[in-house]
This record gives structure tokens, sequence and C-alpha cells, in this order.
């Protein structure tokens, strides 16, 4: 039945500062990148090691996402990462602020977190 998960749809509320964020700091290439007149909206289809997984989308004026207290709904993105301290060195020559590292008590592998520029929260989770 289901084979894979396609791509996750973000709505972002500053179009440039978030595509520099998933392309110049998350390194995602991008496919295509569309701006659709009637929609008043960008559309930005990224790729990870060439698989597409990200759809970017403006629109104007959406509203913001809770996201503390956690509400109801997709919690938060997460990347499978082979060396979690590089990833953190990474993001912290960007000066984006990282939660501290925690150990997963199922599996005991190490994991943190970072937030994108609309605070959507993204996990980076040692394998």
């Amino acid at each position: 039945m289901l084979k894979d998960i396609h791509h996750i749809a973000i709505i972002c509320s500053n179009y440039e500062r978030s595509k520099f964020f998933y392309t110049q700091v998350l390194q995602l290439q991008i496919i295509r990148e569309v701006y659709r007149e009637e929609r008043q909206s960008y559309k930005l289809d990224l790729a990870l090691n060439g698989k597409y997984v990200v759809e970017l989308f403006s629109f104007p004026d959406p509203p913001k996402r809770v996201s503390r207290p956690e509400a109801l709904g997709l919690r938060h993105l997460a990347f499978a990462v082979e060396n979690l301290v590089e990833v953190m060195d990474h993001c912290q020559k960007q000066k984006i602020p990282i939660e501290p590292v925690r150990i997963d008590e199922a599996t005991g592998k190490k994991f943190t977190f970072i937030a994108d520029p609309d605070n959507l929260p993204i996990e980076f989770y040692e394998q």
C-alpha cells in the first residue's frame, strides 16, 4: 500500500529568508522554483541527496503556527545525520541556536533540535 514519503510541504512567512535557510544552511538542492501569480505564491521544490523531500511555499499573510505549548498536528521535521557534532558545528557557524543534545531512551541515539526562520522545529537524529 504505502511505498515511501513523497514530500513534506512547508509554508513560510518570508520566502527569501526561508529559501536561504533551506538551501544554504540545510543545503537542500533546488529542483524547481515557480511563482504562481494567481495565488501570489512561490513554490520551491527541494531535494536531499537527489531525492525530492520538501515543498516550500509562500502565501500572503499566512497565520502563525503554534509551536509552544505544543499543539495538535505535525510536530517537527527530522533529518537523519551521520555525525551530530559536525551538523551542530555547521549550525553554530551559521549562528543558529541549538538545543542541548538529548539521548533517545529507546535507541540510545543522540539528537538535537534547531528552528527554521518561522520557528518550525527541525530535528537532527544521529544514525
